[in-house]
């Protein structure tokens, strides 16, 4: 089985802080962001996909999509029956040179999806997704309305430095009880959760062009070199590496 003509690939430019609200499919999706970068919520996580990771949500995996920046989206459809091929749960993976262009000829492509040449491009891909690293950085989000109400204002502001204790104040519960729900419910702690936060945003600063020390300025570090150290040990690459890996992507 491949792509009918009804999953034929979709591309779609979304505005600056535009948002997708929250569905699903009954087909598995692909989505790379050929310029701009594509932040995916789903109910267990929210992952950033800027122009040098792409994208896999499964089939009926509800999402919700937001852009940063003009965001070229690519979307490839994959069907039930070959989205058996690909990880069960929501994943970002890093997009080497060949899956990009790969993908990116079957999206813009106007020939038929069932063509000798799209079936080709398509087993490229898949084959380059089977050996491509998995991105880590899935932020994990609460279903406690307590929780919820501290990581949404973190969202709103990542770069506050209010304490657990203030924040709590604020949404009406204790230092205790969050500290324990993070924990509990997040497996994570309150700093670890933020500074994770922060490395996401990192993300769409950086693949952005701008500057390591603006990006950590911006983001609530004290300095950058504590803002190198934390993107380091979470990316697995200094941010000046990945903000020139991500301008090559755009190139």
């Amino acid at each position: 089985m491949f792509l009918s003509i009804d999953d034929a690939p979709a591309c779609e430019p979304m505005a600056h802080g535009e948002d997708i609200a929250a569905h699903f499919h009954d087909y598995g999706q692909l989505r790379y962001a050929a310029s701009g970068a594509l932040v995916t919520a789903t109910r267990v996580g929210t992952w950033v996909a800027p122009a040098s990771r792409i994208m896999w949500v499964p089939p009926f995996s509800v999402h919700s999509s937001h852009a940063y920046g003009r965001t070229d989206v690519r979307v490839l459809p994959v069907p039930a029956a070959l989205a058996e091929q690909l990880p069960p749960e929501p994943s970002v993976f890093v997009a080497s040179a060949l899956m990009r262009e790969a993908y990116l000829a079957m999206t813009n492509d106007r020939e038929p999806v069932d063509s000798p040449r799209a079936r080709l491009l398509f087993e490229v891909v898949i084959a380059e997704l089977d050996r491509a690293p998995q991105e880590s950085l899935r932020l994990p989000e609460p279903n406690d309305v307590r929780l919820k109400a501290v990581t949404d204002l973190l969202h709103a502001d990542p770069a506050s430095p209010a304490t657990l204790a203030e924040l709590g104040h604020r949404t009406g519960s204790s230092e205790r009880t969050l500290s324990r729900l993070f924990g509990s419910e997040l497996s994570m702690s309150f700093h670890q959760w933020r500074t994770l936060l922060r490395i996401q945003r990192a993300l769409l600063e950086l693949s952005e062009d701008a500057s390591v020390t603006d990006t950590a300025m911006r983001l609530g570090w004290a300095n950058p070199s504590s803002f190198i150290e934390a993107f380091t040990e979470l990316v697995g690459q200094t941010p000046g590496r990945y903000r020139s890996t991500a301008r090559a992507a755009h190139d």
